[in-house]
């Protein structure tokens, strides 16, 4: 049965999200190469990953080779980076994604996924699954922070997200 997973910020091609993230690879290449194995050894071809921004700084064919490469059906929501150089939603569609979107999307009637976190109150009875801050997290229930920095650069499944919404894994 094929399984749900959502991620962000890979920044694959992004020699400064090395330092600025202090991320733990010697370079881009090898960053690159880790996150394409750590998502395939998590995502099977018939899962669907909704990746929620900053996927890619390369060009549309290295972009096209990254995409190709990685399992799943393949969502995105375009991140702050994701629109850079007038990339829009069919330069994207072009580099491989299945779907891409320029606004954030509901799933399954409870949980906003987006790009950056939206403000939540307290009275909202929604979970905010977002990227974009990359190691900072919100500790409260009502977000969810997909960066790969927070999933040793792998996808996370939407079971253990609701596992951990839950309390019951941490």
């Amino acid at each position: 049965m094929a399984d749900v997973f959502f991620t962000s910020d890979h920044h694959f091609g992004d020699r400064s999200i090395l330092d600025v993230e202090s991320r733990p690879f010697p370079g881009v290449p090898e960053m690159n190469e880790v996150m394409v194995a750590r998502w395939n050894e998590t995502v099977t071809p018939e899962d669907r990953v909704y990746h929620l921004g900053d996927f890619s700084v390369l060009d549309q064919e290295e972009t096209r080779r990254v995409v190709s490469r990685l399992n799943g059906y393949k969502i995105l929501i375009l991140g702050n980076h994701d629109r850079e150089h007038g990339r829009t939603r069919s330069w994207w569609l072009d580099a491989g994604f299945q779907e891409a979107h320029e606004t954030g999307l509901i799933y399954q009637n409870f949980f906003l996924l987006t790009h950056e976190p939206l403000y939540m109150n307290k009275h909202m009875p929604f979970v905010n699954v977002h990227g974009h801050i990359h190691g900072q997290k919100y500790a409260d229930k009502q977000h969810f922070n997909v960066c790969v920095e927070h999933w040793n650069y792998r996808p996370v499944s939407f079971g253990e997200m609701r596992r951990i919404l839950a309390g019951e894994i941490k």
